[in-house]
């Protein structure tokens, strides 16, 4: 420790004679530093110890020690900050004094020789015999007991009043006079005084203080006030209880603050739980019905999804609101002039429209004068303000983000006290809460219905027409608070009479994976129409998924990854043959005729945006009038449900059959899914259908030029077994071609199949990996006007690859059917 800075007892700065204010004398006081250096003394350590301050100023105080002090005291009194014993000092004639001392360390800046410590000092007192005439001890606390400022009265053990001090008389409203000999249940009739009697009595029974809180409603006093009560045991000399001293504290501004923080937290518990913007605005309104209004309504802009509207400066005049909640403390609120829903004019008088042109909230005292001149604008309100009473009212801007949304009205007419600027910062903070929950709603609302109309459009608006198979499905968004999916399925025709069948899902809502799944199903649409087989196709699909992620990337400035999971399945109906390959998918379900529900035992595969795994494709054959349920995982599962539980319900629905499959569509959705879902919902069903030999006709082909002739000459023949001779010369045309092209350019075996569905389908089948494609043949070339002739000829055409070669088709309107 550094050399540290000398003060007098009085405080901060150089030694000071010491000096006789208010009485000092009566107490011995002296300062000693940390050197142990007296540096302070008052004239009441002069007159018990009879040193003159010049004579101990500057020594030792060791000098006043009749005998010096152990070290575990000196230890004990540098440890603590306050000590207290008995020490034996020398008077200045030389005998030993006897002196209770308290000692209090003091610290102050920086030490005098600059060192950052800071420094210390001990403040030693010590009573002295008074040198004034003796006070009346007994006269003196029953003065303290009247005047004290806490609400106090004595009891005797029989629990009646001896005294009461002044600041009980003027609480209760009664004089000690008036009450003595009388019990708290006699003074106060409340439930409360009963109790407080029974904690009385346990205080005379055991001798232990007690303690309660009260909320009492005294006589004269319009309000419940708030106490706290300390009930202690008063004793004699021996230690027998004589009787209880009462005291109480007044705590009602303390418990009306405790409750208007309760009622913020309760506003933020309950307002905002959903994204439902006329839900929210109840919220608001039963939150404050009750504890601060009688009546409260909410009223908002008309138009509350026009962000122009709402940022205007000026509003018109009258203001035009829409009621979207009230609620009072009456049932059924008749107070209420406006209908939910409806749109009402409130003049400028009106504390509504005077709130929203200032923009701020305001404390409207009604008055009869103010009724009367409101009545003459609006006078089914004013006679609804008369008939109830309502006597004070509080508007408060509804406003968030900078937008202006509407107001909330708060009313009194059964509360006693008007609105106060208590009452009116509470209204700000829990409409403040409302209105950002408002805006939330508000912009979740339109951002949803966006959403929604850009899903909606990239979904079939229909399902294509087509003889593979019978189809049926649903779509239904998630509920408004977990906000649209990216959840898609589609129908798509292909060629030979097959159709493709595609249930995805992207991960995420909103609008970003609407537009996403919007990228997606285009994709599947373009590569599907390239006929890849299922596996090439999802691996084509991952690729894009990983493209999208990089560009969102790239936009952003961070990772956003884009995930999704998809199922691909074709159909062919001649063949009976179905090839399914997923994506992290659900597996479907299956039920064959005769059967029972399934779940078909696929490859799960990857999720697509992984990137570089590779994707199974699984044939199965289907008997005709097989049930396939493709779904989104909405479907299955939820929240409060196990996924395995929700497959097993829907294994259960398929079983009991249903010859229509919308029938069916909806009982699956009734049985699985709750009124309020929480993710989307993409289900597709599908009833397999078989083209037998009376629309299927095939041939194998000679690789021989002289074999053209005759395959035109079968073609024909079978088109007039079909009833379609008015097709057989435009299809002779194109058999010709197809089969010419295959014997020239292409590689044995060779095949010409005729496929009768809604349009006659021509195909003619080798061995040979290279398509044909067109080209403009010059004036003088003896080919290459083949396929122009086939397309000129045909609604569309095309070629597929296959494991054993490609094919080549063409497909042609039939005006029957």
């Amino acid at each position: 420790m550094g050399a540290m800075t000398r003060s007098g007892f009085t405080g901060d700065g150089p030694a000071a004679p010491a000096t006789q204010v208010n009485g000092g004398s009566a107490t011995a006081r002296a300062v000693v530093d940390a050197f142990g250096v007296v540096t302070g003394w008052s004239e009441g350590a002069r007159r018990l110890v009879g040193w003159e301050a010049s004579e101990v100023m500057g020594r030792s105080a060791a000098v006043l020690l009749a005998e010096g002090l152990t070290g575990s005291a000196l230890r004990s009194i540098v440890a603590t900050r306050r000590w207290n014993g008995t020490v034996n000092l020398r008077h200045r004639d030389g005998h030993p004094i006897a002196v209770g001392l308290l000692v209090h360390r003091r610290e102050h800046g920086p030490s005098a020789d600059g060192g950052a410590g800071r420094s210390r000092e001990w403040l030693i007192v010590a009573p002295t015999a008074p040198s004034r005439p003796e006070i009346d001890e007994e006269s003196l606390l029953g003065w303290s007991m009247l005047h004290s400022p806490c609400t106090m009265a004595l009891y005797d053990t029989g629990l009646q009043l001896l005294r009461a001090n002044a600041d009980m008389e003027r609480v209760l409203g009664l004089s000690e006079a008036e009450m003595r000999g009388l019990r708290v249940s006699e003074i106060v009739l409340d439930p409360e005084s009963e109790r407080t009697e029974r904690l009385m009595r346990k205080v005379v029974e055991t001798g232990e203080q007690q303690h309660l809180r009260a909320a009492l409603q005294l006589a004269g006093d319009r309000h419940v006030s708030a106490w706290s009560v300390s009930l202690a045991p008063v004793r004699d000399a021996g230690g027998t209880v004589r009787g209880v001293l009462l005291s109480a504290h007044n705590r009602t501004e303390e418990h009306l603050a405790r409750q208007r923080l309760a009622l913020v937290a309760e506003a933020g518990v309950r307002i905002g739980t959903t994204l439902d913007l006329t839900l929210t605005a109840q919220e608001l309104a039963d939150v404050a019905v009750g504890q601060l209004a009688d009546f409260v309504t909410v009223d908002l802009l008309p138009d509350i999804d026009d962000d122009q509207e709402l940022r205007a400066e000026a509003l018109p005049s009258p203001v035009l609101l829409r009621r979207v909640a009230n609620q009072s403390v009456l049932p059924g609120c008749p107070e209420a002039v406006v209908a939910l829903g409806a749109v009402a004019a409130y003049p400028d008088p009106s504390p509504a429209a005077e709130c929203l042109a200032s923009g701020e909230a305001r404390i409207h005292r009604v008055t009869p004068a103010g009724v009367a001149k409101w009545a003459s604008e609006a006078p089914d309100r004013a006679e609804r303000m008369r008939r109830f009473g309502f006597h004070s009212v509080l508007a408060v801007p509804m406003s968030a983000r900078g937008i202006t949304l509407g107001v909330a009205t708060f009313s009194r007419h059964r509360h006693p006290d008007p609105f106060e600027e208590d009452d009116l910062l509470l209204c700000q903070e829990i409409t403040a809460r409302a209105a950002l929950s408002i805006d939330n709603a508000r912009r979740y609302s339109r951002e949803r219905a966006t959403a929604l109309t850009l899903q909606s459009s990239l979904l079939p608006q229909r399902l294509p027409r087509q003889l593979a198979v019978e189809v049926a499905s649903r779509y239904l968004p998630a509920s408004a608070q977990s906000g649209v999916g990216g959840d898609w399925f589609d129908v798509i025709p292909l060629s030979g009479a097959r159709v493709a069948l595609v249930v995805g899902d992207v991960v995420g809502h909103g609008i970003q994976a609407s537009a996403a799944m919007g990228r997606l199903r285009t994709a599947v649409r373009t590569l599907a129409d390239v006929d890849l087989p299922p596996d090439e196709l999802l691996t084509h699909l991952d690729d894009l998924v990983n493209r999208l992620s990089a560009e969102a990337d790239d936009l952003s400035g961070s990772t956003a990854d884009i995930g999704a999971t998809c199922l691909y399945a074709v159909y062919d109906p001649v063949s009976r043959c179905c090839c399914i390959a997923r994506a992290g998918h659900p597996a479907p379900a299956l039920i064959v005729p005769g059967g029972t529900p399934q779940l078909l035992d696929l490859p799960a595969g990857p999720p697509l945006g992984l990137g570089g795994l590779p994707f199974e494709c699984t044939e199965i054959e289907l008997p005709e009038g097989s049930l396939l349920a493709l779904y989104t995982d909405g479907l299955v599962e939820d929240r409060g449900r196990d996924i395995d539980e929700g497959v097993e319900t829907l294994l259960n629905v398929l079983a009991r059959g249903n010859p229509s499959l919308e029938n069916a569509c909806d009982t699956v959705l009734d049985a699985l899914l709750p009124d309020r879902p929480s993710d989307d919902v993409a289900l597709l069903l599908a009833r397999t259908h078989a083209l037998d030999s009376a629309h299927v006709a095939a041939w194998d082909v000679a690789p021989e030029p002289s074999a053209v002739a005759e395959t035109r000459s079968i073609a024909s023949r079978q088109l007039r077994e079909w009833g379609l001779e008015e097709a057989s010369f435009v299809t002779e045309l194109v058999v010709s071609e197809l089969v010419t092209n295959a014997i020239r350019y292409g590689e044995p075996p060779i095949e010409l199949r005729l496929i009768l569905d809604r349009s006659l389908i021509c195909e003619v089948s080798d061995a040979s990996n290279t398509s044909p494609h067109l080209r403009r043949a010059r004036d003088y070339d003896e080919g290459g006007r083949g396929l122009l002739l086939v397309a000129q000829l045909s609604r569309s055409w095309g070629a597929r690859h296959t494991y054993r070669g490609k094919t080549i088709w063409a497909e042609q309107s039939l005006s029957q059917g």
